[in-house]
């Protein structure tokens, strides 16, 4: 899970990647970048760490143009501590291309070596990103005859990439004269959303973003999501111009958005985040109340932030009071995205603080969105307790997560995952609950995908399913094999 965003403006552009970074930041806090173009000059700044503390004012002033992308990174691929890996990526030809990339490439073997041995190009970092580019690059190549690059080279150039690539990506790229490219897999299974705001002037200021609260804090027209397999080019004039470019386009988008990755205010693919998680509230109380005697509960608590709006539905419905016994510290990143496992524990405690006066003497009843490697939840148990809990029920808003996820989230190896090999019963244990409960599966899919035309989500980690279909087990074997530590 990363963050992107490309702009076509008719003002500078630096200010505006930066402030839709800032707004993205929830999606990736290991490294930053920003690229813009100024006519057919290229300039790019990456660096480690967040975005307030990544850019200074001679950076910004260097990132000329009118027309620029940036990108937000936790790393899926690759190593985190690695400048790097940094996204954007740049290659030179042809005409120069920058790109930034959000998903997980499930083929990175067979394209290192197409294209070390049959495209000849060479590849610097373990980056899927930089795969990207460069198959974009090479098959763009294929297709252009002069410097004037007509769109219909471009789409003829994804329609390949396509062919080539497999897993998750929505992208973005700059190509220098030209303008700016976002297309999305044939899949769909990571967001993308265009939007486009008037000038008055000759051409429309365009944004495409991983989520719907960039355009409206840009104060940009939602237009739609860009449809699975489709590509946007949009000149640096502001002509947009869009096409299908995938044989077999199916919308599968990932569960896991809604559960707990994109910020409540944000509408990806029709269906909002907020709503969504309000309604695996609905539906979690329900299954609470199969598996729990009534009255057994004196309050349910969230666990701040994006479970918030799932526990007030458990409430409400069970008819519990909802109380705030959490405090969570705003100044410490987000512990499911920490690069690694030690510093994903030493997180949760300078993350969260348990006021004793809501705790002490109760039988609690606690909601979280989800459990992956249960580091933050056993945490949160024994805070309980220490507070004076007399009873801890620990609950779920997404089903148990079983396996590893492979498009773009970042559980890429079982072993990493509480709930793998394990009964709930033997979760709670692990989690030192007195009880554990989770959402079902088929709940999880009904309540995010009510009141739309969605048929199927991408659901791999609780189900073990693999929507592409490319995904084996020999594959999965090398990934935990290879999995940095």
């Amino acid at each position: 899970m990363c963050g992107i965003v490309g702009i076509v403006s008719s003002s500078p552009v630096n200010q505006q990647v930066y402030d839709a970074l800032s707004l993205l930041q929830h999606r990736g806090q290991d490294s930053t970048g920003i690229a813009t173009v100024e006519g057919r000059v290229l300039h790019m700044f990456k660096a480690k760490g967040q975005v307030r503390e990544a850019y200074r004012t001679r950076d910004m002033r260097s990132l000329l143009g009118t027309t620029g992308l940036g990108h937000v990174r936790y790393a899926t691929r690759g190593t985190a501590s690695s400048e790097e890996e940094a996204q954007p990526f740049y290659v030179n030809a042809p005409y120069g291309i920058i790109l930034v990339h959000n998903g997980n490439l499930t083929n990175t073997r067979e394209l290192s070596r197409e294209l070390n041995e049959v495209d000849r190009r060479h590849l610097n970092t373990n980056s899927d990103t930089e795969l990207l580019v460069n198959v974009l690059a090479h098959e763009l190549q294929q297709r252009v005859t002069s410097d004037d690059l007509d769109p219909d080279q471009v789409f003829a150039a994804i329609s390949r990439l396509h062919e080539r690539v497999e897993g998750s990506y929505a992208a973005i790229a700059l190509i220098a004269g030209h303008g700016l490219l976002a297309f999305r897999d044939p899949f769909g299974i990571r967001p993308l959303v265009l939007g486009r705001r008037s000038t008055g002037l000759v051409g429309d200021e365009w944004v495409v973003a991983s989520e719907s609260l960039v355009l409206e804090h840009g104060g940009y027209e939602i237009v739609r999501d860009l449809a699975p397999g489709e590509a946007v080019f949009i000149s640096l004039s502001g002509e947009m111009i869009s096409r299908q470019c995938a044989a077999d386009p199916r919308l599968i988008p990932c569960s896991f958005e809604y559960v707990y990755l994109a910020r409540p205010d944000s509408i990806m693919n029709g269906i909002s985040v907020y709503e969504a998680r309000l309604r695996l509230g609905d539906r979690l109380a329900d299954t609470i109340e199969r598996h729990m005697p009534a009255g057994d509960v004196d309050v349910v608590m969230p666990i701040p932030d994006s479970s918030r709006p799932a526990a007030m539905q458990v409430a409400q419905k069970l008819g519990i009071e909802y109380r705030e016994g959490f405090y969570k510290n705003r100044y410490v990143g987000r512990t499911f995205i920490m690069p690694g496992q030690a510093e994903r524990k030493k997180s949760v405690k300078q993350k969260l603080n348990a006021m004793s006066s809501e705790f002490a003497g109760k039988s609690i009843l606690i909601v979280d969105d989800s459990i992956v490697r249960g580091t933050t939840s056993k945490e949160i148990v024994e805070m309980a307790r220490a507070a004076g809990a007399r009873k801890v029920t620990f609950t779920s808003a997404a089903p148990p997560v079983r396996y590893p996820h492979v498009y773009g989230i970042n559980m890429p190896t079982s072993r990493e995952l509480v709930a793998h090999g394990r009964k709930i019963p033997e979760i709670g244990q692990e989690l030192g609950a007195d009880q554990l409960i989770y959402q079902e599966v088929a709940d999880m899919q009904a309540a995010i995908t009510e009141g739309t035309s969605i048929q199927q989500l991408e659901m791999s980690c609780f189900t073990g399913d693999y929507v592409t279909g490319t995904v084996s087990p020999e594959y999965l074997a090398w990934v935990e094999a290879n999995q940095d530590s």
